[in-house]
């Protein structure tokens, strides 16, 4: 497996379980089972959880271009050293994202997200120069 493709995994893998902290706090805030029942449903999280949802959702929504962009670029033969470089640098500025929104650190999120999608727009660029 190239380490594109690994980085995909990895980064499907961390999106697939950013949903617990916040799910679990939701579970704490207002009892096993209204949150089982949508009762609990109208409570609203604590703040740090309210921000890893948006974290989670911002994961969700960048990993499906990520995704396209990896594939296209294993499957065209664009993938090389850079782009590796670029899926390992989104991987770990996703992480980055998730853990700096969630702790409200101020600007953290922003310049996370900017790696992140410098990291795609690197991929891109070299799917578009092949």
């Amino acid at each position: 497996m190239t380490t594109d493709l690994e980085m995909l995994a990895l980064a499907a893998g961390l999106t697939a379980v950013l949903w617990l902290p916040y799910i679990l706090a939701h579970i704490v805030n207002v009892g096993f089972m209204p949150a089982l029942t949508y009762r609990g449903d109208a409570t609203p999280l604590p703040a740090w959880a309210a921000r890893a949802k948006k974290a989670h959702y911002n994961a969700v929504e960048n990993l499906i271009p990520f995704a396209a962009l990896v594939i296209v670029a294993d499957l065209t033969g664009a993938a090389n050293a850079a782009t590796a470089a670029a899926a390992i640098a989104y991987f770990w500025a996703r992480l980055a994202h998730y853990v700096l929104y969630t702790a409200g650190v101020p600007f953290g999120r922003t310049i996370a997200f900017a790696v992140s999608w410098a990291s795609m727009a690197c991929i891109f660029w070299h799917i578009a120069m092949a």
